[in-house]
Order: C-alpha cells, then structure tokens, then sequence
C-alpha cells in the first residue's frame, strides 16, 4: 500500500476532471451494472501512468463522443475495487496502468501496461478516440 499523501495528486489528474473514486468491489459492481459506456482507469504510481496513461485519458476525453462514466480505480492502494474491476477484465491479465471501455457491462475495448508502456499520450489519445466512436 502507498501513503495517502503520495497517491493523492494522482488520483485528482483523474477525479479533476470528472472521474469518479471506485473504492470497493460493491462500487465496481454498481458502475458496471449501468447501461450505456463505462471507462475504467486502473491507475497507478509508475511512471508510464504519470507520462503516458492519465495524459492520454485527458487527450481523449476532447473527442466528441465519449464514455457515459468515467471511473477510475488504483492499484496498490483500492486493493478490493482494483480486483474486482480487474476481474471484469478477463481474459486480460492484471496489469496497471490499464484502460478498460464497457459498454451495457461488457468488456469491449482494452489497453493493457504494454499498450501504454513507450507510447505518447497522443497515441494512447487516439486509440482511446477510436474505441469512443465505435462504441459510445
């Protein structure tokens, strides 16, 4: 587990701008039971989140279309939200960062740490954009 202090200013690059907080498996549950899209951020302390992962969120959510729920969950901190959201995730292994796009609660869009790891933001942007206008 990571300090409060320390996580804080990563969690708020996403709650900022309108991600909401999934602190418990109940929460990941009640989002992913809602009809319409789910974003699903597992962030994390790395540096390809901090360089690559929440500037590329940020990038893509200037599309027009765009996920009906942003939420955001946080690796080795939300230890019960971030498994039960990875859990949806099957059959992708756990990896953090990771971006997730649901829609009716089904996984339809994923980018995994490899996806992001040595990728721009802008890159990232524009893989997010094209999953937006497919599926929201």
């Amino acid at each position: 587990m990571y300090p409060a202090e320390l996580v804080q200013p990563m969690r708020e690059e996403l709650t900022s701008i309108g991600f909401d907080e999934l602190a418990d498996a109940p929460a990941v549950s009640l989002a992913l039971s809602k009809s319409g899209t789910t974003l699903v951020v597992v962030n994390s302390v790395c540096g390809c989140a901090a360089a690559n992962a929440r500037p590329g969120v940020r990038l893509s959510l200037t599309n027009d279309k765009q996920p009906d729920q942003l939420t955001t969950v946080f690796a080795g901190v939300d230890r019960e939200a971030t498994d039960a959201a990875r859990a949806e995730m099957v059959p992708f292994p756990p990896s953090s960062p990771s971006i997730a796009l649901f829609k009716d609660g089904g996984l339809v869009h994923m980018l995994e740490r490899h996806h992001i790891e040595g990728r721009s933001a802008e890159l990232i942007a524009e893989n997010l954009i094209e999953a937006y206008n497919t599926h929201c």
